[in-house]
């Protein structure tokens, strides 16, 4: 029988309850013992949430990366005038 069947959860083994135990104590110290480091990098690591979440949200609304350059130069692969860019 598999969890789903028999409705015991991750929890339901007292190994899993101990792991998750050491787990949560363990990070705990990690965090309290090295929370100078962590202040330390934090605008390090907020420069560069920003700059990954802006790559990801700008290349949005224009096809991102691997885009034809025919497209953009203006007067398209055919000839045709391509459409008008509004934001």
């Amino acid at each position: 029988m598999n969890e789903r069947q028999n409705g015991r959860g991750w929890f339901a083994s007292p190994a899993n309850v101990v792991l998750f135990g050491f787990l949560a104590i363990g990070g705990f110290y990690l965090i309290a013992e090295h929370w100078a480091h962590v202040l330390g990098a934090a605008p390090l690591l907020l420069l560069l949430g920003l700059c990954v979440g802006m790559h990801a949200f700008m290349h949005g609304g224009h096809g991102g990366h691997g885009q034809d350059r025919d497209e953009d130069d203006g007067a398209g692969a055919k000839g045709r005038k391509p459409p008008d860019h509004q934001h």
